[in-house]
């Protein structure tokens, strides 16, 4: 069984996300919340609440389909970090200049999968 959960438009770049993301690739599911939780990083959070989504699709799925599913047994199969698109922004300097500011933003993937 594969669940997945998208975060689109996050107000992070993709680069210091794929950092977070990088530390729960591969992992399971209760080992990867335990290292979110502890992450310090403004990203670790927000992956947190997407795998924890993730997580409660999974559950969603195998009631309709009259399944089991041991939560435990989850493994974040993939997790993907892709740019979104960035808000340009001009912030007022000296001699009437202006210089751009970039609010990079980011989307977010997590595929989990049973662990077999």
């Amino acid at each position: 069984m594969e669940s997945r959960a998208i975060a689109r438009f996050v107000r992070v770049s993709a680069r210091k996300a794929r950092l977070v993301a990088d530390l729960v690739r591969g992992r399971d599911v209760p080992q990867a919340i335990e290292i979110l939780s502890f992450a310090d990083q403004k990203t670790a959070p927000l992956i947190r609440k997407l795998v924890e989504s993730a997580v409660a699709n999974a559950e969603q799925a195998a009631e309709r389909s009259s399944e089991a599913l041991d939560i435990d047994a989850l493994v974040i199969r993939t997790i993907t970090v892709d740019a979104g698109p960035t808000l340009r922004r001009f912030r007022p300097r000296a001699q009437g200049r202006a210089t751009r500011v970039l609010k990079k933003t980011s989307h977010i993937t997590v595929v989990l999968s049973s662990g077999a």
